[in-house]
């Protein structure tokens, strides 16, 4: 065998990821090294509980407690925790000694990615976070290395299994929210308190990540826009099928120029996708990113968005560039955040919509409802209006899914603010907005 250097790698956490880690690690270890071009000695594996059940059999005298002993003995430390403490305590740690961090925590990074950077610039250190944005698929490193030298115009993403799995599901059986969600918490796709999910916390954590590499900007988590898609219902997903489309929740990332001036626009949010684009046809829990470049033209990434041994595969490869940086020598590559493009609000972007009202079914109603969307500026494209609630031969309600032309998010929510006074609409059933056209 080649007798390679050794680095020592400490990982943080024997989770459902952690455990497939330190397993892969010890199984391909000499497989590994001749990647790497350096041997890779598991020094130890830290963890709260030394007796709880992990999903991988790994050799007991590898666990401790002390999680702080053995992240300054290491040359590479892989952080799997989860959280923002103690987990930035850690890294920062790490850091501070001189070791490089993998991580897949999503959170850290997009509450206190600049800190952690700025902490890995100030000692030549490097931060690989290929996991903490799409699982197992590629994304990280093509908009950090390979679309260096492009201008990256918009990225669509799919970054939440559960959530696809929640919306294709209803899709696809015309199953109601409630049902899919309690099948997707004993599939163990959904926590037993999903807020993080079905309320967009954990996409909006992934938009902040791919912004921020996309648009060389520092993108804070609080001006990301987040949207859940605890109201979808099964009637707005029919509509949907009906008009040509699926519901997806969406990370949008985009790179907006007026006059000239150029800013970004991060937001999540369920939205209407073509049937014939293909993010359209991201079914169960996979995730996918489609990427929009100047020079590469689009660009589709798609795979497994979670599960241990499919992020473990992607902390690996991390570990592997960790340990060829330590090989090669030399500083770390800091994250470039240079451009600081100005992050606007929601209601600075111009998409098209498709609006649901309840409506009086009486004479005029259309007309008044197209008077209100004209005196917003918002252009009616299509109208389908069909009796929802027959009521003798008059009175009732009716239903008018109205779509719309490109307009501004302000003009659109003040019209539809409009709308809801108006004594002709019963109730706004809903907003949605369509992308991918």
């Amino acid at each position: 065998m080649t007798e390679y250097r050794r680095l020592r790698v400490a990982l943080l956490g024997a989770g459902a990821v952690g455990s497939q880690v330190a397993g892969l690690l010890l199984r391909h270890g000499d497989e590994l090294a001749d990647r790497a071009g350096a041997e890779l000695e598991l020094a130890g594996i830290a963890v709260r509980n030394l007796d709880a059940p992990r999903d991988v059999a790994l050799p007991r005298e590898l666990f401790t407690t002390d999680a702080e002993a053995l992240i300054t003995g290491a040359d590479i430390v892989v952080e799997l925790m989860g959280g923002i403490e103690p987990a930035r305590a850690h890294t920062l740690l790490a850091l501070g000694s001189g070791a490089d961090v993998v991580t897949a925590n999503k959170a850290l990074l997009a509450t206190h990615g600049p800190e952690v950077f700025e902490a890995a610039d100030r000692v030549g250190a490097s931060v690989y976070y290929e996991a903490a944005a799409a699982g197992a698929i590629p994304i990280i490193r093509p908009l950090r290395d390979s679309l260096a030298g492009d201008r990256v115009v918009r990225i669509m993403g799919i970054v939440n299994g559960t959530t696809n799995y929640i919306l294709d599901r209803m899709d696809s059986e015309g199953a109601d929210f409630a049902d899919v969600l309690a099948d997707a918490q004993r599939l163990g796709y959904a926590e037993a308190d999903p807020t993080a999910d079905v309320e967009g916390y954990d996409a909006a954590q992934k938009a902040a990540i791919l912004a921020s590499l996309a648009f060389h900007t520092a993108v804070p988590l609080e001006t990301v826009h987040r949207e859940g898609i605890t109201a979808i219902t099964a009637d707005m997903i029919e509509e949907a099928r009906d008009a040509g489309f699926v519901i997806k929740l969406l990370a949008v990332c985009e790179r907006l120029v007026d006059e000239g001036a150029e800013s970004i626009s991060v937001r999540v949010y369920p939205a209407l996708v073509p049937r014939s684009h293909p993010l359209a046809s991201v079914h169960g829990a996979n995730n996918a990113v489609f990427v929009e470049a100047e020079a590469a033209g689009p660009l589709m990434f798609y795979g497994a968005g979670a599960g241990g041994v499919q992020t473990a595969s992607a902390v690996l490869g991390d570990v592997v560039s960790a340990a060829r940086r330590h090989i090669a020598g030399g500083t770390g590559v800091g994250e470039s955040t240079r451009a600081n493009l100005p992050i606007v609000p929601i209601g600075h972007v111009t998409t098209r919509y498709q609006i649901t009202l309840e409506v009086s079914d009486a004479p005029g109603v259309l007309a008044t409802v197209a008077g209100l969307l004209s005196e917003g500026g918002v252009s009616v494209a299509t109208v389908l209006q069909t009796v929802a609630e027959p009521n003798g031969e008059e009175g009732g309600t009716a239903r008018l899914i109205i779509g719309t032309h490109r307009a501004a998010e302000q003009a659109l929510s003040a019209t539809v603010d409009s709308l809801a006074a108006s004594d002709v609409v019963e109730r706004v059933v809903s907003v949605l907005r369509v992308e991918g056209e």
